[in-house]
């Protein structure tokens, strides 16, 4: 099963990083569905494996320059993230203590997955004839942020479609622009996600084996991705996304009803 894992964390981190939604919003519900670990150890994996990505990505992107990164507005986004991030991941661990059922934790996911895949599904759709804004104020960026990182946090998704409509909406990035920033977020929040976890002592026993696994398909994920994002145009980038969003939901339908009847 370590290479059913591994495949798993190669293609997701590729697509992720070449949309810029990271990676778990793929891992988390497909290997949800196998039904192999629980929920708190997919989560941390998909964490992990996102992290391992982003980083790989990040760099790449800014060093070919294929895309531009608003440094003053992508800090304030992260550190908001960050800071999200924290709370998303006490809001998960109180979710899971006061209910005591990780099937129910996990349809809880699944349903809030679906919701916000099938919206930013709909905006990608038709945001040709949505106006969107320009705002630059740094407390924005900073409350923002912590939406995204309380969301992609509490979901072990690491970031996720969200983020792309939000940059677009708030921020008028444009495709490729934001897939960058949204990395840029992701690591962060990724970084201060992982942090907690390990000085709260709510590591969930996992297989170093596994982990290795995810943490270097997550690497050349990010080395593939960042390849194959400068050689697609926007176009191509927006019909995987599609493309991408309407498998995560199919995906996503069955986890809750699986979580739901288990």
């Amino acid at each position: 099963m370590i290479f059913v894992f591994f495949i798993v964390s190669i293609l997701s981190s590729t697509v992720g990083s070449v949309c810029g939604i990271g990676g778990g919003v793929i891992i988390k519900p497909v290997l949800d569905a196998t039904g192999i670990m629980d929920v708190s150890s997919i989560s941390l994996l998909s964490g992990c494996t996102v992290l391992a990505m982003s980083v790989v990505s990040v760099y790449k992107n800014i060093r070919s320059g294929s895309a531009r990164l608003n440094v003053r507005t992508a800090t304030g986004l992260a550190v908001g993230a960050a800071v999200g991030g924290v709370l998303g991941k006490s809001m998960f661990q109180s979710l899971k203590s006061c209910v005591g059922d990780e099937n129910f934790v996990g349809m809880v996911q699944a349903l809030v997955l679906i919701a916000i895949t099938a919206g930013t599904l709909l905006y990608t759709v038709y945001k040709k004839r949505i106006r969107t804004k320009s705002y630059g104020k740094i407390w924005l960026c900073l409350v923002v942020g912590a939406l995204l990182g309380i969301m992609s946090s509490f979901l072990g998704i690491g970031g996720g479609p969200i983020n792309l409509v939000v940059l677009a909406y708030f921020f008028s990035m444009d495709t490729k622009d934001a897939a960058l920033s949204s990395l840029y977020i992701i690591m962060f929040s990724q970084i201060t996600s992982l942090i907690q976890t390990c000085v709260s002592g709510t590591v969930p026993d996992i297989s170093v084996a596994y982990f290795l696994a995810m943490v270097i398909g997550g690497i050349l994920g990010g080395t593939l991705g960042s390849k194959v994002n400068r050689r697609i145009d926007e176009k191509g980038v927006d019909r995987l996304f599609i493309m991408l969003m309407a498998v995560i939901i199919v995906v996503n339908i069955y986890n809750a009803v699986r979580f739901g009847i288990t």
